[in-house]
This record gives structure tokens, C-alpha cells and sequence, in this order.
């Protein structure tokens, strides 16, 4: 039973940090979205702000606190946060640049929620 219980806590604590790490992806992206640089590392160190290297660093370690959560309850990792840490870093000159790809999540974010 202490067994049952202590997984039910993980799990509590495994889905309120989800949607921290949700709220905290949607306010990054918002402030992207409205022109601010640096959150999906597009150009580099040349790019970064002390808020957005905040940002960045705050949900990378967020994430790798789900991913631990889950592995111990033998989940799957965390699938926006994957997708979060595969979308950021150096693109070619011709992708399109951080607002609109934050902009592109937002829409997507607001579409697997069914907010619109």
C-alpha cells in the first residue's frame, strides 16, 4: 500500500509539473511571439538575454524533472519538452525566425488544448 501511495504522490507531482512547464512554454513563447529573441537559440550566444537564458535554463531543468518523474513511473519521456529541446538551436539563414516559430507553437499549444 506505502508503495501504491508513494506513486500516486510522484504521479501528483508529475502532472502538476507538467502543467507548470506548459503555463511557463506558453509565457516564453508569448513574449517571442512579440519579437523577443533567444528562446529557441536560432542565432547562437549572439541572440541570448539574461531572461531568455533564465527562461531557457528554467524549463530545460523543469523538463529533465518530468523525464525523471515519468522513467520512475515507467512513462514515456516528456513529450513537449523533446520537442521543445529538438526545435531550438543554429537554423539555416532561409528558416524562419523565432516570433513566427513561436507563434506557429502557440497555435499548435492552443490546438491539442482546444482553447482557442
Amino acid at each position: 500500500m506505502a508503495r501504491a501511495d508513494r506513486l500516486a504522490r510522484i504521479d501528483a507531482d508529475r502532472i502538476e509539473h507538467e502543467t507548470d512547464y506548459r503555463a511557463a512554454l506558453v509565457a516564453a513563447l508569448q513574449t517571442t511571439a512579440k519579437g523577443r529573441w533567444g528562446l529557441f537559440g536560432h542565432q547562437g550566444k549572439k541572440g541570448e538575454t539574461p531572461a531568455s537564458v533564465a527562461t531557457v535554463t528554467a524549463l530545460i531543468e523543469l523538463g529533465e524533472t518530468i523525464d525523471d518523474l515519468r522513467d520512475t513511473l515507467g512513462m514515456e519521456p516528456f513529450a513537449l519538452h523533446a520537442d521543445f529541446v529538438a526545435a531550438r538551436g543554429p537554423v539555416r539563414s532561409d528558416a524562419v525566425g523565432e516570433p513566427k516559430q513561436a507563434q506557429a507553437w502557440l497555435a499548435r499549444l492552443e490546438q491539442e488544448s482546444g482553447t482557442a
